[in-house]
């Protein structure tokens, strides 16, 4: 799946209501983001991992899964 669209945050003091709101957003897209590389960096069965990036991309999201489902 491939993004449409990159958020990018606004700048400044006096932002406007709707940027405010656009900021927000996505800063609550990117703490999840955050908090899944916190996850993977706390396993350290990634660190033995060896094996191709599409092998690897399908177990990290599985170690996602497991461990959103289990919060």
């Amino acid at each position: 799946m491939r993004a449409r669209h990159i958020r990018v945050p606004f700048r400044g003091r006096r932002l406007k209501r709707w940027k405010r709101r656009r900021n927000n957003s996505h800063a609550k897209i990117r703490c999840v983001g955050e908090q899944a590389m916190a996850v993977l960096k706390g396993w350290r069965l990634l660190r033995k991992l060896r094996c191709g990036t599409n092998q690897s991309t399908d177990f990290v999201k599985a170690v996602l899964v497991l461990h959103y489902a289990s919060t």
